[in-house]
């Protein structure tokens, strides 16, 4: 094998929700790696620093509105070429109990999380298909689409969409030379979940996930890079779990009297915002 299949050199990616986060973390890793990188991102603010900050393109977009995705996309394709990479990452959530979602809490959470992942695949899949191409398009998804989520229906639902829509676009785009893959995170530390985090959540954490810490972006970030180049070229249709274990523990916690693990939520943890 050749070391240089890792890199992404000559490669245009786009980061959804790139501002910040998870997502940046993704711009600065495939970045590092070689590609040029185009951040779309809701907030203007930060989609200017993250451009800066990979040396790329920052654009402030609405990927959840298909008229701005289709003008982000002719503005990337002008600017740095076609698009061989997309990272799916945008998204959103909050707290709704199922006896009181509202049609618009639902809907604005199916927008954000599932929808946009539509609009963005379908567009840039259309580049990758004109240019013959080929490409890798990764969707973050979460843990929380895989087990229940009480007090997150919409959220869980969508990120189980996300993981299904995967599978089916890694099918239909398969003739194509189009990879599909996804990641699921669990407790990732970002600028949001550290505005957060209660004392001793670092702790907490630690008894949650079975190697007894919270994620890194930059851990993500590697995964990302990973399915975007060579090194996962027969992958497709796959989701990852970049989760600590948390996914294959199944309900089972350290145990903090140090006896291995226990079946059941540890003594002493608190309710856990998705993180994914």
């Amino acid at each position: 094998m050749d070391p240089s299949t890792a890199l992404l050199t000559g490669r245009v990616a786009v980061v959804t929700g790139g501002g910040a986060g998870i997502g940046r973390g993704i711009a600065r890793g495939l970045a590092a790696f070689g590609a040029s990188v185009a951040v779309w991102e809701r907030d203007p603010d930060t989609s200017a620093s993250a451009g800066d900050e990979v040396g790329g393109l920052g654009l402030t977009v609405d990927v959840r509105r298909p008229d701005e995705v289709d003008a982000a996309l002719a503005r990337t394709l002008d600017a740095l070429g076609p698009v061989t990479v997309l990272v799916n990452n945008a998204g959103g959530v909050f707290r709704s109990d199922l006896l009181d979602t509202s049609e618009n809490g639902w809907d604005a959470l199916y927008r954000a999380n599932l929808r946009s992942v539509l609009l963005c695949t379908q567009r840039v899949a259309r580049s990758m298909v004109a240019h013959g191409s080929g490409g890798s398009i990764v969707n973050i998804t979460s843990i929380e689409g895989v087990r229940a989520a009480p007090g997150y229906a919409a959220y869980a639902a969508a990120k189980a969409g996300v993981i299904s829509l995967t599978r089916t676009a890694a099918l239909e785009l398969a003739p194509h030379g189009i990879r599909v893959n996804a990641l699921a995170p669990d407790i990732t530390w970002t600028e949001g979940m550290v505005a957060v985090a209660p004392d001793g959540a670092e702790e907490q954490f630690g008894r949650i996930v079975p190697m007894g810490r919270a994620g890194h972006v930059d851990e993500m970030a590697g995964a990302a890079v990973f399915l975007a180049g060579g090194l996962s070229s027969y992958v497709t249709g796959q989701t990852l779990h970049v989760d600590g274990g948390t996914e294959a523990a199944g309900g089972w916690y350290h145990d903090p009297a140090g006896s291995g693990y226990v079946l059941g939520p540890p003594p002493g943890s608190g309710p856990v915002t998705p993180a994914g």
